[in-house]
């Protein structure tokens, strides 16, 4: 896999131009909430203007009722300063309660969305993008969108149009000085804007390094059994230590560099502050400042510290959240590659004939020159079940893998009932196919939903007869039967109960088209004679394409095709091509022959009478 930085493969989306771009293509989720943000910004508006309120009124008391002893002016400015600061408790109080609301469903839409268009994208997709990369973006980058949409967005606006009007009060106080204070702007924005360049860099190396740790966590679990039984347990071990320490590293050099240009940024407020007290002081001897004035100018610009002090967090928080866009935006880029065509055709199941035929199919996987499939043709005709035949790394489970559309053709096509596949709705195509693998996958849920997957409408005789069929009564004797949920991957049974279950999800939607690659392989002897039994009633009526790697399993097809090198290059019966065909022979020689490959009777097959159960 052609990796880029954080193990994400390198053809991932379009090149950002700008650090903000992708962020502000996020703005469509903020405008069912424009009347709530609306609302936010003007009671934080309205209670930042209480709160500038209180120094004025301030000036007014210390020139007023406290220079002439009025104790009822002194007793009426102070209540109203209470009230200010009471209004400006209430207002911050509304705006956080409306706040938190809009910014979770904000962060749920965007988290909605991604989920959606992770379905939509093929399996190639998800093969060559590590797990754990897309896991972390849907979750912790998320976090970091609501956090800066809902909160850092929030006070940017906030802060600046506070710091502005309080600079104007102050120029109106005092032109001088107020001018000094304005000043002192151009410092912070060279410092802010150097911060922010480097704290980019690093927000996206550290969420990259966080989806590398995730996807090691990810797979440790799933293949903890194989590494528990092989020992590795002290390699991984190390080989996570050295993970966590790269993300340790990223994440102290992050907060570094945060805690420099904090300092930086708390330094000079303070420098001004001190001038001010120096040059206001020496205004008021000098009689060209008022007291009050000064008490007012210094508690007016004891103001902007706060909205200086949070501008690095504003910043570290805007520049993690527009790498978490990136991130976001790499995926939601990714236009699928296999999807419905303009104008769809939809087949109903019982119009279905089921001739299956492959016209010239080549087949090569994204970023792989050389194709697996090479002009390959194959009939399949109605009602008949064809097995594949192939060395290993020969094509055959890619050959499946295009039926039901998982991997698109490069070039030919393949048709059902003479329509090319990819004129098919998916869902329609998707509803006629069954399919089941050699490796079958089970979700942690309950046995009943993992059988009706493809059919949720399934009612429980039909799903008796699917168990029956696949031999897998045994789900019947589970804790809670059916109910009983499965452990994830479905690892808590064995791996020929989790073949038997994934048969009898297959069949249980009735498809037209029946694609099986090896679902067999992991059942003893006895189960897999009685399985092929039960089968060979459904696939009477069912075309069925079969990956076949025991002999055994031959008995179920009419007919056979030889796969090499990507090419079919072998059709007929079992007997012709074992006659005629020394490549075909030789697989088979190869394979230990566990039980008779014609249809002979034997102790494994079904007693006169005890007919199994088959769907109706």
């Amino acid at each position: 896999m052609a990796a880029g930085s954080g193990g994400v493969p390198a053809d991932r989306g379009e090149i950002r131009r700008h650090p903000l771009r992708n962020l502000w293509r996020l703005r469509r989720y903020l405008r069912p909430h424009a009347g709530e943000f609306a609302w936010l910004l003007l009671a934080g508006l309205a209670a930042t203007a209480a709160g500038i309120a209180v120094p004025l009124v301030a000036q007014k008391v210390v020139d007023g009722p406290v220079a002439r002893r009025d104790l009822t002016g002194l007793f009426l400015l102070a209540g109203l300063a209470l009230l200010l600061g009471l209004a400006e408790a209430l207002l911050i109080f509304i705006r956080r309660w409306v706040q938190s609301s809009s910014s979770v469903a904000m962060e749920a839409a965007i988290r909605t969305d991604v989920y959606a268009h992770l379905q939509r994208l093929s399996a190639s997709f998800h093969d060559r993008w590590p797990s754990g990369q897309l896991l972390s973006r849907i979750t912790s980058d998320l976090s970091v969108l609501r956090r800066f949409l809902s909160f850092g967005l929030f006070f940017l606006v906030l802060n600046v149009v506070t710091y502005l009007v309080v600079v104007v009060l102050l120029i109106r106080l005092h032109p001088a000085l107020g001018l000094l204070v304005a000043a002192s702007a151009v410092p912070l924005f060279l410092i802010a804007r150097r911060f922010g360049r480097h704290y980019h860099v690093a927000s996206r190396r550290m969420q990259d390094q966080q989806g590398d740790v995730a996807t090691l966590v990810e797979e440790t679990a799933q293949g903890l059994r194989t590494m528990k039984a092989y020992g590795r347990g002290p390699q991984l071990i190390d080989r996570f230590a050295a993970a966590t320490e790269a993300l340790h590293d990223t994440g102290v050099g992050k907060g570094r560099l945060l805690a420099r240009t904090s300092a930086l940024l708390d330094l000079v407020p303070n420098l001004t502050l001190g001038t001010v007290l120096v040059a206001g002081a020496a205004a008021v001897a000098g009689g060209r400042l008022t007291i009050g004035q000064l008490v007012a100018f210094v508690s007016l610009q004891l103001m902007l510290i706060w909205p200086v002090q949070s501008l690095g967090w504003i910043i570290a928080n805007g520049q993690e959240a527009a790498t978490a866009a990136d991130r976001i935006q790499e995926v939601l880029d990714t236009r699928p590659a296999i999807v419905d065509p303009p104008i769809a055709v939809a087949l109903a199941r019982s119009t279905v004939r089921g001739r299956l035929r492959f016209e010239a199919v080549t087949f090569r996987y994204p970023g792989s020159a050389a194709p697996v499939l090479r002009g390959l043709d194959l009939t399949v005709e109605p009602g008949e079940t064809m097995a594949v035949v192939g060395a290993t790394g020969s094509g055959k489970s890619t050959l499946l893998s295009l039926v039901p559309r998982l991997h698109e053709v490069s070039a030919g096509r393949i048709t059902l009932d003479g329509h090319d596949l990819r004129e098919l709705r998916l869902d329609s195509l998707r509803g006629l196919v069954g399919v089941a693998f050699e490796e079958p996958t089970l979700f942690s849920m309950s046995v009943w939903e993992n059988l009706t997957l493809g059919r949720p409408d399934a009612d429980e005789d039909e799903v008796r007869a699917a168990l029956a069929l696949a031999q897998a009564e045994f789900a019947h004797d589970l804790p809670w039967g059916l109910r009983t949920r499965l452990g994830e991957q479905g690892l808590s049974l064995s791996g020929g109960q989790r073949q038997r279950l994934a048969l009898a999800r297959a069949v249980l939607i009735r498809p037209a088209v029946l694609v099986l690659d090896d679902p067999l392989s992991a059942l003893d002897v006895h189960t897999e004679a009685l399985v092929e039994s039960a089968l060979r009633r459904v696939l009477r009526d069912t075309t069925a394409l079969l990956v076949v790697h025991r002999p055994s399993t031959i008995a179920l097809a009419d007919r056979v095709a030889l796969l090499e090198h990507g090419r079919i290059t072998a059709v007929g019966t079992h007997a012709e091509l074992l006659d005629t065909v020394p490549t075909y022979r030789g697989l088979l020689c190869a394979e230990p022959a566990a039980t008779p490959i014609a249809g002979t009777p034997t102790s494994a097959d079904p007693t006169p009478g005890s007919s199994p159960l088959v769907l109706s």
